[in-house]
Order: C-alpha cells, then sequence, then structure tokens
C-alpha cells in the first residue's frame, strides 16, 4: 500500500512512518524539518509544513495524518493553525485517498469524566484542560462533518524512542532530585508505546472497516508512581517522588 504519512519529521509521524515501511508499506513521508535534520532518513521524503497550503502529492491508497502542534501552555492561534487549519490542508490534498487515518487524542474527552479505560462513546468536549485538546477536538468535528470515511484513533500519554515531549516535561520537572507529584502516586493511568500506536495505525490501513473512532492504549494502567520510577531509572536519574497534598499542587 502507498501511504503518505504527516508529520514524519516529529516523534510520533516518523515512528508510524518507520514501523510501516519495515512492514512493507510503500511511504511517503511528510515533515517540516529538512530531510538533513532528520534522526534516519527514510526512502522518499517531502519537506512540507501544512500551514504552508495543499501540495500536489502522487496518488496514494491511504494518509495517516500525524502532524501537531503539542504541548500544554501556548497561544491558541499556534494550536489552531496547525491542528484546525492543518487538517483541513491535509483534508483538500489528500482528498482523493481512499484510507484516511487521523491520529487524534484522549485529550479530547471532557476532563469531568474518568481518566482510565475511557469508552469510546465517552463525551468529547468542554470541559477540556488547554488549547492542544480543544485544537485537537475541533479537528475531530472538521474530519467528520467532512462526509469521508475516516478512522480517529485516541491514544493515551504517547511514550517510547525519540519522545520529544512526555519525558522532556517529566525531567524538566525535576527539582534538586527530586520530582513534586500532585497526590498519592496511586492513581493510575492509561499510556501508549509508539509502536502499539503505530501497530494501531496498520491495523486500520489493513482493515476492511471503513472509519469509525478507538482509543489506543497499552492495555495495562500503571499507577503514576510506577510508570514515573520506571521512566526515570530507565535513563538513569533519581526516581525520588515528591508527594503533594492536591489543594497545594493547584
Amino acid at each position: 500500500m502507498r501511504v503518505a504519512v504527516t508529520g514524519a519529521s516529529g516523534f510520533v509521524g516518523g515512528s508510524v512512518a518507520r514501523f510501516l515501511e519495515r512492514h512493507g508499506h510503500d511511504v511517503v513521508a511528510l515533515g517540516r524539518r529538512p530531510a538533513e535534520r532528520l534522526r534516519s532518513p527514510f526512502a522518499t521524503y517531502v519537506q512540507w509544513d501544512v500551514r504552508a497550503g495543499p501540495i500536489s502529492v502522487r496518488d496514494v491508497d491511504g494518509i495517516v495524518h500525524c502532524a501537531a502542534h503539542v504541548g500544554q501552555w501556548g497561544p491558541e492561534r499556534d494550536y489552531r493553525a496547525i491542528n484546525v487549519e492543518g487538517t483541513r490542508t491535509v483534508l483538500e490534498t489528500f482528498h482523493r485517498a481512499p484510507r484516511f487515518v487521523h491520529v487524534s487524542t484522549a485529550s479530547v474527552y471532557a476532563t469531568d469524566q474518568p481518566r482510565v479505560n475511557v469508552p469510546e462513546d465517552a463525551r468529547v468536549g468542554e470541559p477540556l484542560l488547554n488549547p492542544y485538546a480543544r485544537t485537537k477536538a475541533e479537528a475531530e468535528r472538521i474530519l467528520i462533518a467532512s462526509g469521508r470515511d475516516v478512522i480517529i484513533l485516541r491514544p493515551h500519554a504517547v511514550y517510547g524512542p525519540g519522545d520529544s515531549t512526555l519525558l522532556p516535561r517529566v525531567l524538566a520537572a525535576r527539582r534538586l532530585g527530586w520530582l513534586p507529584l500532585p497526590g498519592d502516586g496511586r492513581n493510575r493511568i492509561s499510556v501508549t508505546y509508539v509502536d502499539n500506536l503505530a501497530l494501531a495505525v496498520q491495523l486500520a490501513l489493513e482493515s476492511a472497516v471503513p472509519s469509525g473512532v478507538f482509543n489506543v492504549t497499552d492495555g495495562v494502567d500503571p499507577t503514576i508512581d510506577d510508570m514515573l520510577r520506571t521512566m526515570l531509572r530507565r535513563y538513569g536519574v533519581g526516581d525520588r517522588l515528591l508527594h503533594v497534598p492536591y489543594w497545594t499542587a493547584r
């Protein structure tokens, strides 16, 4: 299958594109960074910033839309430019692709609901945590309203080799060798290893299911303490956690 992958110069898009290449797909990797800045090359790479408008790409059998502005804070206009308007641009560029897989996020679920083992029919929308969540939810609405068959994948806290978001935030939060943590650390969290997400993308591309929404997790829900201690030890830094009462953290 000839597949275009947006966001291929980033963590998730690059991991997905390389996974699909390893599993026999003809991948057109699309990313905003110059090819010489990639950590490893692709057989076919096209530099493209989705904010620049539509481009011409030879017929593809499927499109995997991973490009996104990721983060917790910042001007909403920066998130809208890529997550919302960029999604419109991808729709226009690949209007003939038979398969459309959109990598969204579990952050689109309203925050006044349980955050672990969330069912796909849980409420999407306000209250939402930040501009990232709001613009990703809007991107989903745009895709659904387009009338196209689209498979939407919602991973939880993606991690793995090359992670440029979750791990750096954890390491940056350490103060004097301690990692402050709201609560007692026994609350559970759903997470998604990047290769599990890539496998979900492959299955979505190859499936006969034309459309739908699917949550993607590792199938286990570690406590926040276990997850953070494992992550910190893996990277050779101290795993001392400082539990802070919720009211103090707020």
